[in-house]
């Protein structure tokens, strides 16, 4: 099962967050723990990420079968917020397994195929030689120094084990599955329950042409925008990140 973290108070519905591709559940520490003050929430490292198990697999189905397998062991349904990749795991969850949940926060994703690759920073990762880390700035050092931007080799570099020179990633696996990972399974039926898709308003990874896509799988599928955030809009404007997901998973059902 997945390595997981819980904070808060045992009151009202729990919520669990799913990070994104190259990232953990520590990534949310800041969120979780301003929700924390009104109900359980619990943050996993997805499988190949953190500190849960490595797999050869990773698609869609595999992840939302690990998230399944967390919400049955705490005893569910749970709230979820899931992001970029989480957020694609999220959204197969609900297909396949509603049970699990009650209300869902897409961060930035579509159920769309993705023409972009992540694949640059597996190779910059790959190439940072860890026997001259010594702390995390050495390594933001050589991955800026092979074209990484400042600001996410400060968030990669948060998946670095330095005492044991070795990357808390399964980069082979993640190189292995890229196409699943960029892909949308397909996947039979609709979730007919509350969802919001929350995206930067500074991003286009949910463009205007999706929502057809979106709106044929999630039924109830409401839309928000963060003005000033980009992908990262819990970590580019977190105030207002989460404020309004407080304020969606708090509104009475209408």
């Amino acid at each position: 099962m997945l390595t997981y973290s819980e904070i808060g108070p045992e009151t009202g519905t729990p919520l669990l967050i799913a990070h994104g591709l190259y990232g953990s559940g520590r990534n949310w520490g800041v969120i979780a723990k301003r929700l924390a003050d009104t109900r359980r929430v619990i943050t996993v490292d997805m499988r190949n990420h953190g500190h849960s198990f490595w797999s050869d697999d990773h698609g869609y189905a595999d992840l939302a079968a690990d998230l399944a397998a967390v919400i049955d062991h705490l005893g569910g349904p749970v709230d979820v917020v899931g992001h970029s990749m989480g957020g694609k795991a999220a959204m197969v969850l609900a297909l396949m397994r509603p049970d699990t949940l009650r209300r869902l926060v897409i961060g930035d994703i579509a159920p769309v195929r993705y023409d972009h690759s992540q694949m640059q920073f597996i190779e910059a990762m790959r190439a940072v030689d860890l026997n001259a880390v010594t702390r995390r700035s050495d390594a933001n050092a050589q991955l800026a120094s092979h074209g990484v931007d400042p600001a996410l080799c400060s968030f990669l570099t948060q998946s670095l084990d330095i005492g044991g020179r070795r990357w808390r990633l399964n980069l082979d696996a993640l190189a292995d599955n890229m196409d699943a990972i960029l892909g949308f399974p397909d996947v039979e039926g609709q979730h007919h329950g509350s969802t919001l898709f929350l995206s930067g308003g500074q991003s286009d990874y949910v463009a205007p042409q999706y929502r057809a896509a979106i709106q044929a799988l999630f039924t109830h599928a409401r839309f928000a925008r963060i003005p000033k955030a980009g992908h990262w809009l819990h970590a580019e404007d977190p105030r207002a990140f989460e404020g309004t997901v407080r304020a969606y998973l708090d509104a009475q059902e209408v």
